[in-house]
């Protein structure tokens, strides 16, 4: 077995989910008799008797593991499927963003081996590895860089990675960080030319008010944001100073997420050391920001922040919601930085990784904790969930990025499973359990 292999050990509790939504036409409500009269008859489809809330009204059996979807088997297909590659798989998975169902664009830290699953071997008293079906190895501590978590530097960061023990060419291979796939999984495009000035790439999108469709590129550890033509062929603009960390008009430190207004200029999460949102016009030029850093895991004071990990635009209204992964909870503001109000997602293991809203105004989370996918409204009442640990096809490890197409397909990003996976809806599934359509303005 190679000498540095990153393992996890875990036991995992039973957990209840209770979901609330409007089921509306799709499930009955409890029916109960008074003074003797009958129950209103169920909806068809849908047995009388008591509250149903499948994701598939008409479907007898099932447990709504993957709630209105299914996954797709082999999406992507590995690179260990590509010529000359048999020896290596995706590393930890950062982002993912489709623009449309044949064009879908992930990140990823590098490469690593394409290792089987360990036999069982007893390490110690009462102590088994691996545990039956759980994962085995963490792709977010396998690959490189170092110095991922909150607080930490970027600029040590590969030392750190090689003082644990790897080495590269061995551990992992810094290689394919910014992959294209079509609608079968099979990789159409690879931007290897910008793999060398990538440390550690965080975010991909497109603004869906550029009919231009300028990729946005986000490295957390060179403090940058990368504005690339469609193609990946140029950069066009970089926002921030490469490689140089700060908290001015020209710097980050460590930014995470983008997205946009609908006159084409954006807010910026800024970020795992920094603790700010930062807005700029269209054309990239710094407009203003707002946060203070705050007392982590305590916070309750409005604009004070612990790791900016994640920001959404509602475009109705121009509120900028705040991923204060630090404090467990979101902050929403105006588009200058007002505080209006506040929610939290749950204690412990709750940890939000990030969040979207979509066309039909509902705010998605994916939280890294629970492994699930979280449906709120724009007021913070929590709607729905769906979504199961493992690292089986469909089970969720780490969700750092997830996006929709316009078919409704749900692609995810995984730093801890590794790569990506897809998701397709279940037919006859009920809407109000579905991510809503991504949003498209200026191109469709």
């Amino acid at each position: 077995m190679r000498r540095s292999i990153s393992v996890v050990v875990a036991a995992v509790a039973g957990m209840a989910i209770a979901t609330t939504f409007d089921v509306g036409q799709w499930a009955s409500a409890r029916q109960r008799q008074n003074d003797g009269a009958p129950a209103a008859p169920a909806p068809r489809g849908v047995s009388g008797g008591g509250a149903r809330f499948a994701a598939v009204p008409a479907e007898k059996g099932g447990q709504d593991i993957f709630g209105a979807y299914e996954v797709v088997a082999d999406w992507p297909k590995d690179l260990t499927t590509m010529p000359g590659h048999e020896g290596w798989t995706f590393g930890a998975g950062q982002s993912v963003f489709a623009e449309s169902p044949n064009r879908v664009f992930v990140l990823q830290r590098g490469e690593l081996p394409n290792i089987p699953r360990p036999a069982v071997s007893r390490l110690g008293p009462s102590t088994v590895f691996p545990i039956g079906r759980l994962p085995w190895r963490d792709a977010t501590i396998a690959s490189p860089p170092g110095n991922g978590g909150t607080g930490q530097l970027a600029e040590t960061a590969m030392e750190a990675w090689a003082k644990a023990g790897n080495k590269m060419g061995v551990d992992a291979r810094w290689e394919h960080c910014i992959l294209v796939f079509d609608a079968q999984g099979t990789l159409i495009d690879a931007w290897t030319q910008w793999d060398k000035m990538l440390q550690r790439p965080h975010f991909v999108a497109i603004s869906p008010y550029d009919a231009q469709k300028h990729v946005w590129i986000l490295d957390d550890h060179k403090h940058a944001i990368f504005k690339m033509t469609n193609d990946g062929t140029q950069i066009v603009q970089t926002i921030g100073t490469y490689g140089e960390p700060g908290n001015d008009d020209k710097h980050f430190n460590r930014p995470t997420f983008i997205d946009w207004f609908p006159d084409g200029s954006f807010v910026v999460a800024d970020g795992y050391n920094g603790t700010r949102v930062v807005k700029f016009d269209k054309d990239g030029k710094y407009i203003t920001s707002w946060g203070q850093r705050g007392e982590a895991g305590k916070e309750t004071r409005p604009g004070y922040f612990n790791n900016v990990h994640g920001v959404a635009v509602d475009a109705k209204t121009r509120r900028v919601f705040v991923n204060d992964r630090g404090n467990k909870r979101v902050q929403v503001f105006d588009e200058n930085g007002t505080f209006l109000d506040q929610w939290t997602m749950g204690r412990d293991p709750s940890d939000i990784h990030l969040f979207h809203i979509f066309s039909d105004g509902y705010l998605w989370a994916a939280d890294r904790g629970t492994n699930r996918m979280l449906k709120y409204d724009l007021n913070g009442n929590f709607m729905y969930s769906w979504g199961t640990w493992g690292d089986f096809p469909g089970g969720m490890w780490g969700v750092h990025g997830f996006a929709v197409d316009q078919e409704g397909n749900v692609y995810v990003a995984e730093v801890d499973n590794g790569g990506a996976q897809k998701y397709r809806p279940r037919k006859g599934a009920n809407p109000a359990m579905m991510l809503g359509k991504p949003l498209r303005v200026a191109w469709k």
